[in-house]
């Protein structure tokens, strides 16, 4: 299950409470859920219940106890936890959780991608001709257009060929130019909002770590910290992000070869201990639009840090050890290793950066 099909849920709930006279609100139109912060517990949390507080007239205790009444009739929840103020915790049946792998898999490297086209979106983006600059230029407009905002760039100035030859920069314009207002046959010709990609600079020249590294070096910090280059971007070591990302990857694809080599495959299913992984693989989708909304590139990276961590606990119980047979549970946590990995690779290959098989 997913971030929005938990919000659309929630939401069920609150016009439940609604419609019985318990809750006198507006139904919002949407309910954030996200995993859990400090002193939370299960799979997802939501504040709507803090939300609905000062509407309704009620504490927002009063009202969570209200929803999670409600919420437990629900046959995908096996639990709903108030915390704090009023924070609804809602963990998950394992079947939920499978279906989110199955999700996951069924659309690949484009989970967390709009699924309806067009957004009815235009931005309009400048930056400087500043390398740094243009590499996020760069990963935001493909991040915008996953989901599904149409993106004009401009840069004041020439980028130098290289920045697109070695680091796959392309701040090339497409498709008509935004200015008049009206609609052409390709696309609309006004954008609904402006966007001046101005990070620090980089202090030295990226070009000597490659197009990978040297991305994942201007990306990952936030745009107000100053970068460093070359730091210690190319280690193989734990200690290096942009290694462990890549390395877990990797380790997935392995073990999907290892298991066809002990010919079982992946199939979704309950997975236990697996909580934190499932809560952020859910938490994909909300990542890439926070990441579109605040044009901030460095949120998917941290988040695809966190995936990667939250995934190699995971990866040594997914083969069969010694003469142990595969099992469902087996099959359950490749389909969930493979989900990891798949994550991986999309959010990498909206920052530009390949996920090899191969380390």
């Amino acid at each position: 299950m997913t971030p929005a099909e938990l919000s659309r849920t929630v939401l069920h709930a609150v016009r439940r409470a609604v419609d019985e006279g318990e809750l006198s609100v507006t139904v919002p139109e949407r309910a954030v859920v996200a995993p859990p912060g400090p002193g939370g517990c299960g799979d997802y949390a939501t504040n709507i219940a803090l939300q609905l507080a000062r509407a309704a007239g009620r504490p927002p205790r009063d009202v969570a106890e209200i929803l999670r009444a409600r919420l437990l009739g629900e046959q995908r929840f096996t639990d709903v936890v108030v915390t704090g103020p009023g924070f609804l915790n809602l963990s998950l049946r394992g079947t939920a959780s499978a279906g989110l792998v199955e999700e996951i898999l069924r659309r690949g490297r484009r989970y967390g991608h709009a699924t309806s086209g067009f957004s009815g979106t235009a931005v309009g983006i400048s930056c400087p001709a500043e390398v740094r600059a243009v590499v996020v230029a760069d990963a935001v407009t493909r991040v915008l257009r996953s989901q599904g905002d149409f993106v004009r760039v401009e840069c004041e100035g020439r980028p130098a060929p290289e920045w697109e030859s070695v680091l796959g920069a392309d701040v090339t314009t497409r498709g008509p130019r935004i200015a008049d207002r009206g609609v052409t046959s390709r696309g609309p010709r006004i954008a609904d909002r402006y966007v001046t990609v101005r990070p620090v600079p980089a202090p030295g020249d990226p070009l000597p770590l490659g197009r990978d590294a040297g991305r994942w070096a201007l990306l990952h910090p936030a745009g107000h910290d100053r970068p460093r280059i070359p730091g210690d971007h190319l280690v193989q070591r734990e200690s290096n992000p942009l290694f462990r990302v890549r390395y877990a990857h990797a380790r997935t694809r392995a073990l999907l070869r290892n298991a066809a080599d002990l010919g079982f495959h992946p199939e979704p299913g309950p997975v236990s201990e697996a909580e934190a992984l499932i809560a952020v693989l859910g938490d994909h989708p909300r990542v890439l639009a926070a990441t579109a909304t605040h044009h901030t590139p460095d949120r998917l990276a941290r988040h695809l840090v966190t995936v990667a961590d939250a995934a190699m606990p995971l990866l040594p119980a997914v083969l069969p050890l010694g003469g142990e047979k595969p099992s469902a549970a087996h099959r359950a946590r490749l389909a969930l290793a493979e989900a990891a990995g798949t994550v991986l690779a999309g959010g990498l290959s909206l920052l530009g950066i390949d996920a090899p098989d191969h380390l």
